[in-house]
């Protein structure tokens, strides 16, 4: 059983688990002397034995750190229009599993889910814990960063400072688009042949506007194209990250 820990831990170290991590352990019904993996998101696994457990908490010692590399070989940006129900859990849960680095939930003109204040701040944090909780399930020792909703212009804008570098890819998921590259063709470096570091940007249920996608080429995306079927906007991320991983 991995538990996620989010302060950072040390080896042969005496502590108490967290309250999330706690009431996972005794769900799992863990008795003293059980061995389980802890995780602080810092790229290794430390297997710790349990000391105690009560109603309210369960004591460990941890043992030294085992370092885990199950990583893609890029570092991926999802940025998307929030879908709406439950379809953005699911999204942060499968695209945690599929290697993604950050997730940025961006309100576009046409997203149905609209989040704003106190009520998107906790929607960030459900899920941040979605992704903690994919890391303990699939192995990853890394957990993606969920960012705080924002405009997608506004997004868009603050990313000027930061110029589209030679090792950097901004892809533009536009099934619309007459002229849209293929991915193989978007990711290969004409030079070396090597893959870029990764920035998506997709759409909610509709899509962008055209607008949205004159603002997003004007910031060094490009159109690319997930072959002939129309993907659904929870979908065409996670083919994204599929295809990288192979």
């Amino acid at each position: 059983m991995r538990l996620f820990v989010p302060d950072p831990l040390q080896a042969h170290c005496e502590m108490t688990l967290p309250p999330g991590a706690t009431r996972h352990a005794q769900v799992r019904r863990v008795q003293p002397g059980d061995t389980v993996v802890l995780f602080d998101g810092l790229g290794s696994d430390w297997p710790a034995t349990v000391l105690q457990v009560t109603r309210s908490a369960v004591a460990v010692r941890t043992a030294e750190a085992m370092a885990v590399d199950c990583e893609l070989p890029l570092h991926v940006t999802l940025a998307l229009g929030m879908p709406a129900n439950e379809r953005m859990d699911a999204l942060v849960e499968k695209a945690t599993e599929l290697g993604v680095a950050r997730i940025q939930p961006l309100l576009t003109e046409r997203s149905v889910l609209r989040l704003s204040g106190e009520r998107a701040d906790r929607k960030r944090e459900h899920w941040q814990a979605v992704a903690e909780a994919a890391c303990e399930q699939c192995g990853r020792a890394r957990v993606p960063v969920v960012e705080p909703v924002r405009l997608l212009l506004d997004w868009l804008h603050s990313r000027a400072a930061a110029t589209s570098s030679a090792d950097e890819r901004r892809l533009l998921l536009n099934p619309a688009a007459a002229a849209a590259r293929s991915l193989t063709d978007a990711m290969l470096n004409p030079k070396t042949g090597s893959p870029f570091e990764v920035v998506t940007l997709s759409g909610p249920e509709g899509g962008l506007s055209a607008e949205e996608c004159r603002a997003a080429r004007l910031h060094g995306f490009v159109d690319v194209g997930l072959g002939p079927r129309v993907l659904r906007a929870d979908t065409a991320p996670l083919a994204v990250l599929a295809w990288l991983g192979l």
